[in-house]
């Protein structure tokens, strides 16, 4: 019966264990504007590039965790600014947090942008969807 037990815990530890992120089309971010105090927020789709007023900022990859685990939203995100001579420079890569924005949030001296979450359309739809009946 003990082993039985073992046996079972070690089941279920092993496929929580396995259980990865949750890949999502869209990235959701804020932005905000220093100047005018304005914030704003958008979506961007994972390897598209947005224009937030002289920065572009391109999502890589957008994660979340299963509903069934403690909330965690990450993104790799490349920030470039527009440059005088119309170029750009990039500002920021890495991983933002959407729990923890003060952590790695894009900091400018016009412009700050931080990640708010993650979206995944099609898995909205089907929780919105209405059962049907058999």
């Amino acid at each position: 019966m003990k082993r039985a037990g073992l046996i079972l815990l070690a089941a279920l530890w092993h496929g929580a264990a396995f259980a990865g992120p949750i890949e999502n089309p869209i990235a959701v971010f804020s932005g905000l504007d220093k100047i005018t105090g304005e914030i704003t927020t958008f979506s961007v789709p994972v390897n598209d590039t947005v224009r937030f007023g002289a920065l572009f900022v391109t999502p890589r990859t957008c994660h979340t965790r299963p509903e069934t685990e403690e909330p965690r939203t990450m993104a790799f995100v490349e920030v470039d600014e527009r440059k005088l001579d119309g170029g750009r420079r990039r500002i920021f890569t890495g991983w933002m947090n959407a729990e923890s924005p003060g952590l790695n949030a894009v900091e400018h001296p016009v412009f700050d942008v931080w990640l708010t979450g993650c979206r995944n359309p099609a898995a909205e739809r089907k929780k919105t969807a209405p059962a049907t009946a058999k």
